[in-house]
């Protein structure tokens, strides 16, 4: 593993990640752990909404953390939460979830272990 300081602000956001809805920061953390990780912001995508789709990720490890905004998620088994500014989430391995909606200025820091995961859409 390498070490890494990454300058966030200096990054761009990107249209090219797992939700169409979305817009994408790398941090870098993929490349500096080779793989091991990944970390971005995410942030919601203007003129778009949730499309509430129930999926999985088969992963280690995934962690969200509510920069601005708010989102409705739905947890198999758990119900619907609205998560907001503050609100700090560890979603399981392979635990079913959705997103119902969100605001406009929705952004969020996401941990995921291992870097390169799967998403099965159920």
């Amino acid at each position: 593993m390498e070490f890494s300081i990454q300058h966030a602000k200096d990054k761009p956001f990107t249209h090219d990640g797992l939700r169409e809805y979305f817009d994408y920061r790398d941090l870098g953390i993929f490349e500096a752990t080779k793989g091991a990780a990944v970390m971005h912001v995410i942030r919601a995508s203007k003129g778009s909404n949730a499309t509430g789709e129930w999926h999985r990720h088969e992963l280690d490890f995934q962690f969200v953390y509510v920069l601005k905004g708010w989102a409705i998620f739905e947890y198999e088994g758990h119900g619907e939460h609205k998560l907001v500014e503050g609100t700090c989430v560890h979603q399981p391995p392979n635990i079913r979830h959705r997103e119902i909606c969100h605001s406009d200025d929705f952004e969020v820091l996401e941990i995921v272990l291992p870097g390169k995961f799967k998403t099965v859409a159920l």
